[in-house]
């Protein structure tokens, strides 16, 4: 039994069906939570320290290196049931769907930091601070997660695999030749 099924069999009865039906969207969001760690402690390094004249840089380089690790998380554990997808393909369209996560996350920060002009002097360190945090982690994360999570599984992974297809396949995928 996995972590996550493990923790929803604690869960009461009424609201366990309803989170046993969406694991695949809580995995999914624990691995968000994840990469939502490696994205700000990269985002606030760059930015406090040698990119601190380029917010948008700082926070593109953090959604990089983000997106590279949400790969392996939602590929091995996430949609491990799903397949149906060659690798390289399956990949290529993961990280175009990502990129496109990626803008979606720095739009409110560029809108932040260069329409509203929320950037020092014209405001102090910690409005900045705070307005780029609303702006790239909650609003922008926010768009990325729901637009990644819907593409994810109609495009990238678009077949739930049987629990007999699973269990013949020790990576959880579906190779076609």
């Amino acid at each position: 039994m996995s972590f996550v099924d493990e923790a929803l069999s604690r869960v009461p009865q009424p609201l366990r069906g309803l989170l046993f039906r969406h694991r695949e969207l809580i995995k999914f969001a624990i691995v968000g939570g994840t990469t939502f760690v490696i994205d700000s402690v990269i985002f606030y390094t760059l930015k406090l320290t040698v990119l601190e004249e380029k917010p948008v840089t700082a926070k593109i380089i953090a959604g990089v290196v983000a997106v590279i690790c949400s790969y392996v998380l939602n590929r091995e554990w996430s949609f491990r049931n799903r397949g149906g997808r060659e690798r390289a393909h399956e990949a290529f369209l993961f990280f175009f769907i990502s990129g496109i996560g990626v803008v979606l996350s720095f739009i409110p920060l560029w809108i932040s930091s260069y329409v509203f002009n929320l950037r020092v002097p014209e405001v102090s360190l910690t409005t900045e601070n705070i307005a780029d945090f609303v702006s790239a982690y909650i609003i922008g994360n926010l768009l990325q997660m729901i637009f990644r999570f819907y593409c994810f599984r109609k495009f990238v992974f678009p077949e739930e695999m049987t629990p007999e297809i699973h269990e013949a396949e020790p990576a959880g995928r579906l190779e076609r030749p």
